[in-house]
C-alpha cells in the first residue's frame, strides 16, 4: 500500500463508529430518507389521516424499534418469560448510561400473554454495560436455540388473526424467511400433552435457497407436524389424501398468504426502498399477488380462512387485490370482521377509493382513462368497483391498516377472508370437467381413474378467467393451468405405478425432469413397515407401549445402513405418500433415533435424539430416570458425573438401569414456585460408572438458565483463532463450574462409546 493510500485510510472513520452512532440505521448514513414520488403519491391517495402525514413522515424516517417474540410451547415460554421479567428487565430499569436511566423493554399490549417485546436499545448503548452485554446475550442463545425469536411487530398479526386450533390443515403460501411459520407451529402444538396434533403446517417457497433458510426456522421447534415444499404459489400443486379408502382432494382449514410485495411498510428497516420505491413496483407486482390469492382460495375448504398481508401500504397490492378476488368469488367469499380479535392494536380501516399513478406521474382513477399502449401494465382489477352497491357489499373496510406512526412500527395490511361456499368457476365447469376427462381417457387409453381431479379442475379455472375478462387475462391464466397441470400429472405415471410405490411405503423425489431446473436432488422419503427389523431390538429395549405408531417412523436412505429415524405425525403420512410425483418436499420429520456405532454390545444400535424426545418420549416406558433440579444442574454443568453426584432418588432408579441411552425427567412440583412449573425432559446415556446428558449447547444453556444458573460467555481477541483443544470461551455458572464450549455440542461423540458420524443429507439441509 503506498503512502498516499495509507493516509486516505487513516483518514476514513471506522465503518464500526458510524454505525454504533447510528444506531438502527446502522451502514446506511449515504442513503438520504427522501423520496418526493413517495410522498406525492400517498398524499393524493389520503391514506393517512388528516393532520397526521408530516408525523407519518417522520416515523418512516426513524429506526424500526427492536422487537422480540418469546416462541416454544406454552410452559417452556411462561419460563422463559418469566426469566427475563425477574432477572433481566428489572435490573435495566436501574442501568443509567451517560446520566440517562435506561428505559426497560416493554411488551405490545395487542399480543397475547405478554409473548412479544420491542425496545429502542442500541448496540453501541448494550456495549457500554456488562449487564446490557448479558442481557444482549441471553437473547442471542435462547435466538439461536429457537426460544425467542427476532421479528418484526407488524408480522406477527397475520397468524393471530387466523384462530388456530390442533386439528387444523394449514398452508403458508410464501412461507420463507419462517417467523410467520413458526408462529403456526406453536399454535398447533398450543397443548404439549399431544405429541401428534391432527392438524400440520405445510410451508411452501418458491425460491429453493428460501426453503433453507425455512427449514432452520422451523426444526428449531422440534414439531413432527411441518413439512417443507417448494413450488410457485401461483400455481402450487392439488395434493391429496386417502380417506375413508378413497381418493380425496386435500382442502386446507387456514391459509397464510402473506404474498411478495413492493415492501414500502418496512423503509424503517429496509433503508434502501427509500431510493428504490416506484409506483411500478405495485403495478408489476399485482398480478402475481392476486394469482397467489386465487390460487389460496381455490385450495382453502368451505368455512375456513385465509389472511392475505403485506408490508406494503400500497392499495393497488391491497385492497384492489381482495377487491378482484370477491369478485372473482361471486359470494363464496366474505371479508371478516376482525376489528374484536387483537384488542390493543391500532389500525385505520380498508379504503374504498384509490387512484392509479405512473412513475412519471400520470394519474388515472378508471381503467377506460388508460390508453390501450397501456393496457399490459395496467389491468382493470387495479381499480375499484365502479357499482357503489357492489363495493359497498364487499365491506374493504374490513381490511385492516397499520401505520408507522400510530404505534412506532413499520407499515402493514392485513384481510381475513372467510370462505363461504365453492369457487363459482368449480361449480359452473362441472359438465366440462366430465367432458374433458372422458375425452382424455379416449386419447391415452388409460383408465378413468388416471386424470385426478385436480387435472380437470386446472381447466375451467383458465376457462373462467377467460369468460369473466379479468385477472391477468385468459392467455396468461391459460399457460399457467397447463403449466400446472403438467406438473401435477406427469406422463407415463400411472395410477398402477403410484399404488406400487404406497404399498412400498415409498414417497420417492419428484421427476428428474423437475430436479434438473433448481435446488438440490433431495434424498426420498422411505416410511418403515411394521415389520422392519430395525424395530425388533428398539423394541425391546426400550419397552415401546403398543400404540406406538410404527408406520409413522420414517428413513431418508433406501439402501444401506439407517443412519437416522424421523417421525411425521400420520395426517403428513397421507399426504408424502399419496403425493410423491406431485411435490417437492424438502424437509419433513423430527430425528427421534440416531445410529450409535457401538451401541450394539448395549442392546440397541440406535440412541434417542434430544430434538424428538418430546414427541418420542410418551411412548417409551423404560430406561427412564425421574431427576430433580439438582441433578440436571449436575447433569449440565459437568460432562461426565459419577452416578454417586445424583440425588438419592434418581441413583437408585439410575443402579437399576444397564448401559446405554436413557430419557432424564423432571417433572414440576406445584408446590414449589421456585422451581421450573414446566416439564424437561433430556437425553442422556448411561455409562458404566458415570451417566452424562446428550444436549446440545445452547439447549444446555437454555436449561441452566431457567434453573437460575447465570450462564455468561466472557469476550475473546476479534479475530482470535479457534486451536483444536483450546477452548473457545468460558462459561461462568453460578456454582463455579467451567465447560469448554467445543465439548457441549455432544453430537460428535463421549467417552461412553456413543459416537455419531454426521450424515451427508444433515449437510445439506435435509431433516436431521
Amino acid at each position: 500500500m503506498g503512502k498516499r493510500a495509507r493516509q486516505r485510510q487513516k483518514n476514513q472513520p471506522t465503518g464500526r463508529d458510524d454505525r454504533d452512532n447510528a444506531g438502527w440505521g446502522a451502514g446506511y448514513a449515504d442513503i438520504v430518507k427522501e423520496n418526493k414520488l413517495f410522498e406525492h403519491y400517498y398524499k393524493e391517495q389520503g391514506l393517512v389521516p388528516d393532520g397526521e402525514f408530516e408525523q407519518f413522515m417522520d416515523a418512516m424516517r426513524e429506526p424500526l424499534p427492536a422487537t422480540i417474540r418469546i416462541t416454544g410451547y406454552k410452559s417452556h415460554a411462561k419460563e422463559i418469560l418469566h426469566c427475563l421479567k425477574e432477572k433481566y428487565f428489572k435490573d435495566i430499569q436501574e442501568v443509567e448510561i451517560d446520566g440517562q436511566k435506561m428505559e426497560a423493554p416493554q411488551p405490545l399490549s395487542w399480543y397475547p400473554d405478554e409473548q412479544a417485546w420491542h425496545t429502542n436499545m442500541s448496540r453501541k448503548i448494550i456495549r457500554k454495560s456488562p449487564l446490557l452485554e448479558k442481557f444482549h446475550q441471553f437473547l442471542v442463545s435462547e435466538t439461536e436455540s429457537g426460544n425467542i425469536s427476532r421479528q418484526e411487530a407488524v408480522s406477527m398479526i397475520p397468524p393471530l388473526l387466523m384462530k388456530i386450533e390442533s386439528h387444523n390443515k394449514i398452508l403458508d403460501m410464501c412461507a420463507a424467511p419462517g417467523s410467520k411459520t413458526a408462529q403456526l407451529i406453536e399454535m398447533l402444538h398450543a397443548d404439549m400433552e399431544v405429541p401428534f396434533p391432527e392438524g400440520f403446517v405445510i410451508a411452501n417457497d418458491v425460491d429453493n435457497k428460501r426453503c433453507y433458510l425455512l427449514v432452520h426456522q422451523a426444526k428449531r421447534l422440534n414439531s413432527p407436524c411441518i413439512m417443507v415444499i417448494n413450488h410457485d404459489a401461483s400455481c402450487i400443486p392439488t395434493l391429496h389424501v386417502q380417506s375413508d379408502g378413497k381418493r380425496d382432494i386435500l382442502f386446507y382449514d387456514r391459509i397464510l398468504c402473506d404474498v411478495p410485495c413492493s415492501g414500502d411498510g418496512t423503509m424503517r428497516k429496509n433503508i434502501d426502498v427509500w431510493k428504490k420505491w416506484t409506483t411500478s413496483n405495485s403495478l408489476h407486482l399485482h398480478g402475481l399477488q392476486l394469482r397467489i390469492a386465487v390460487r389460496g382460495v381455490e385450495q382453502l375448504a368451505v368455512g375456513g380462512r385465509m389472511v392475505y398481508s403485506t408490508c406494503s401500504l400500497n392499495p393497488i397490492e391491497d385492497e384492489a387485490v381482495i377487491a378482484a378476488l370477491l369478485e372473482k368469488s361471486e359470494g363464496a367469499l366474505e371479508l371478516a370482521d376482525s376489528s374484536a380479535d387483537l384488542p390493543g392494536l391500532k389500525w385505520m380501516p380498508g379504503v374504498t377509493s384509490w387512484k392509479l399513478m405512473t412513475k412519471d406521474g400520470q394519474w388515472f382513477s378508471d381503467f377506460s382513462e388508460v390508453p390501450s399502449c397501456r393496457h399490459t401494465q395496467i389491468r382493470p382489477t387495479m381499480f375499484p368497483p365502479k357499482d357503489p352497491e357492489k363495493l359497498a357489499g364487499m365491506h374493504l373496510e374490513r381490511c385492516m391498516r397499520i401505520l408507522p406512526h400510530h404505534q412506532n412500527t413499520g407499515g402493514f395490511f392485513v384481510a381475513v377472508l372467510v370462505k363461504k361456499a365453492p369457487m363459482p368457476w368449480n361449480k359452473r365447469y362441472s359438465k366440462l370437467r366430465k367432458d374433458v376427462s372422458s375425452s382424455s381417457t379416449a386419447q391415452t387409453g388409460s383408465s378413468p381413474a388416471a386424470t385426478t381431479p385436480a387435472d380437470a379442475a386446472r381447466l375451467p379455472e383458465s376457462a373462467g378467467g377467460e369468460g369473466e375478462g379479468e385477472g391477468e387475462g385468459g392467455v396468461v391464466a391459460e399457460g399457467k393451468a397447463e403449466e400446472e397441470a403438467e406438473e401435477e400429472a406427469p406422463k407415463g405415471v400411472s395410477l398402477a405405478q403410484e399404488t406400487s410405490a404406497k404399498q412400498e411405503g415409498v414417497c420417492g423425489p419428484p421427476p428428474s425432469k423437475k430436479m434438473k431446473l433448481f435446488g438440490y436432488k433431495e434424498d426420498p422419503f422411505v416410511f418403515l413397515t411394521e415389520e422392519d427389523p430395525v424395530f425388533t431390538t428398539i423394541q425391546s429395549f426400550y419397552d415401546l407401549s403398543p400404540n406406538f405408531p410404527k408406520l409413522n417412523v420414517l428413513t431418508r436412505t433406501h439402501e444401506g445402513k439407517k443412519r437416522h429415524l424421523y417421525m411425521v405425525s400420520k395426517e403428513l403420512r397421507n399426504v408424502l405418500l399419496n403425493n410423491s410425483e406431485r411435490m417437492k418436499v424438502i424437509n419433513t420429520g423430527v430425528k427421534v433415533w440416531s445410529r450409535n456405532s457401538d451401541g450394539e454390545e448395549f442392546g440397541c444400535a440406535f440412541r434417542l435424539a434430544q430434538e424428538g424426545i418430546y414427541t418420542l418420549q410418551p411412548y417409551i416406558r423404560s430406561r427412564m430416570i425421574m431427576v430433580s433440579v439438582e441433578d440436571i444442574k449436575v447433569l449440565l454443568t459437568q460432562e461426565n458425573p459419577f452416578l454417586s453426584k445424583l440425588e438419592e432418588h434418581a441413583h437408585a432408579q439410575a443402579k437399576k438401569i444397564g448401559m446405554g441411552s436413557i430419557v432424564l425427567k423432571y417433572i414440576p412440583n406445584p408446590n414449589n414456585p421456585a422451581e421450573p412449573q414446566c416439564p424437561i425432559q433430556l437425553c442422556g446415556w448411561r455409562g458404566k460408572t458415570s451417566i452424562r446428558a446428550f444436549v446440545p449447547r445452547n439447549e444446555r444453556f437454555h436449561y441452566l438458565r431457567m434453573l437460575g444458573v447465570e450462564v455468561f460467555r466472557e469476550k475473546q481477541g476479534v479475530g482470535q483463532k479457534q486451536k483444536d483443544g483450546q477452548k473457545e470461551g468460558k462459561e461462568e455458572v453460578e456454582d463455579g463450574a467451567m465447560e469448554n464450549e467445543g465439548e457441549l455440542d455432544l453430537e460428535n461423540g463421549d467417552k461412553n462409546g456413543s459416537s455419531e458420524p454426521k450424515s451427508e443429507g444433515d449437510k445439506q439441509g435435509t431433516s436431521s
